[in-house]
C-alpha cells in the first residue's frame, strides 16, 4: 500500500487551454522523501494544489493515505500539511500567536504536539513574541514548517521551502527533514535546485509539466547513457563558444567556472582530442578530465533528449 498514488493528472489553465500538467502518474511510499525536480513553470506546484485539494484536475485520479483527493477532500485535509513556497503566515501576529492559530484551526494544542515539532520549536522560541513578518528568512522558514506539522500530519508538502533562504539555513532544513522522516512522515518536496534532488529518497525530473524520469538520485546518475568531460581553458564563455564546434560533442553547456562536455561513450574518443581542439582555437592553460555525472548533467541529458 503506497502513501500516494498518482494517476494521468492533467491540468490545464485559462480559455487557451494551457497544459500546466501533462498526463503524469507516480507513486510514493510510507515515510519517504519524494522530490518533484524541475525549474519554474515545470508544474510542480500545479500538482501539489490538486494534491492538496486546493484545485481539482481536469482529468486523472489521486489517492493519499487511500482516501480520494476529489470524494475525500475533507478527510485528506486533516492529515495533510503544507507549506507553501511563499511565506503565508500572518504577518501580524507574533510567532507564538500563528502558532497557536493553526493548532486551534485542527483542534489540538502547542503541547499536545510538541515532541513532533520540539526540534524546529527550540530555535524559534527565543522570538515566540516577535511578529512574524519581523522574521528573517530562516526563521520564517522555521516557523511555517512548525505550522505546517503542528496537527502532527501523515503527508507532509513542502512546495519550494528554500527558495530565497541563506545555504546555512538550506542545510538546517534538510536536517530537519531528515529527522521528521524518522517520525515516519511522507514527505513531497518540490524545488528548483538540483544539489537538493540527492537529499531525496526518489525524484522526478520535470519539465513542461511532463515527468521525464522517476529514479533514486544516484540510478539516475548512474544512467547517465555519455562520456562527460569537465573544460577549462579561461573564461566560460568563450571556451562555451569554441566547443559548440567540437565535431564529436553531444552536448556541450556552461557548469559553474567550467564546460561540461558530453561524447558519445559508443565511439572510439581520446581525451586528448578536446585539448588539441582547444590549442588550435588558441587556448591555454587547459585543463580536462573525465566526470561522473550528477542530477543536474542527467536533468540537462534529459532535456536535450526530450527536444530532439
Amino acid at each position: 500500500m503506497k502513501s500516494i498514488t498518482v494517476n494521468n493528472l492533467i491540468k490545464t489553465y485559462g480559455k487557451e487551454k494551457v497544459l500546466a500538467v501533462d498526463d503524469v502518474s507516480f507513486d510514493v511510499d510510507h515515510g519517504e522523501i519524494f522530490g518533484l525536480i524541475g525549474p519554474d513553470g515545470s508544474g510542480k506546484t500545479s500538482i501539489f494544489r490538486m494534491l492538496t485539494t486546493l484545485l481539482l484536475p481536469d482529468s486523472g485520479s489521486a489517492r493519499i493515505e487511500e482516501f480520494d483527493m476529489v470524494k475525500d477532500y475533507k478527510k485528506i485535509r486533516h492529515i495533510l500539511g503544507y507549506m507553501p513556497g511563499k511565506f503565508s503566515l500572518y504577518q501580524d501576529l507574533t510567532v507564538e500567536e500563528n502558532l497557536q492559530f493553526f493548532a486551534s484551526v485542527f483542534n489540538t494544542t502547542i503541547e499536545e504536539n510538541y515532541d513532533l515539532i520540539k526540534d524546529i520549536y527550540i530555535q524559534i522560541e527565543p522570538f515566540k513574541t516577535r511578529k512574524a513578518g519581523q522574521l528573517s528568512g530562516g526563521m520564517k522558514q522555521k516557523l511555517a514548517l512548525c505550522c505546517a506539522l503542528i496537527h502532527k500530519p501523515k503527508v507532509l508538502f513542502l512546495d519550494e521551502p528554500t527558495t530565497g533562504v541563506d545555504p546555512v539555513s538550506r542545510k538546517e532544513f534538510w536536517v530537519m527533514l531528515k529527522r521528521l522522516k524518522k517520525q515516519g512522515i511522507t514527505m513531497v518536496v518540490a524545488t528548483p535546485y538540483m544539489d537538493e534532488a540527492s537529499l531525496c529518497d526518489r525524484i522526478a525530473l520535470m519539465q513542461n509539466g511532463k515527468i521525464l524520469s522517476i529514479e533514486t538520485p544516484e540510478n539516475i546518475s548512474n544512467s547517465y547513457p555519455d562520456l562527460l568531460f569537465e573544460v577549462k581553458a579561461g573564461r566560460t564563455s568563450q571556451v562555451l563558444k569554441a566547443l559548440e564546434n567540437f565535431d564529436q560533442k553531444k552536448n556541450v553547456y556552461a557548469f559553474g567556472e567550467f564546460v561540461h562536455l558530453s561524447v558519445d561513450k559508443n565511439i572510439n574518443f581520446n581525451i586528448h582530442s578536446i585539448e588539441e581542439f582547444l590549442k588550435n582555437n588558441g587556448f591555454e592553460n587547459i585543463e580536462v578530465k573525465a566526470v561522473k555525472a550528477n542530477t543536474e548533467d542527467s536533468f540537462i541529458q534529459l532535456l536535450s533528449h526530450e527536444n530532439n
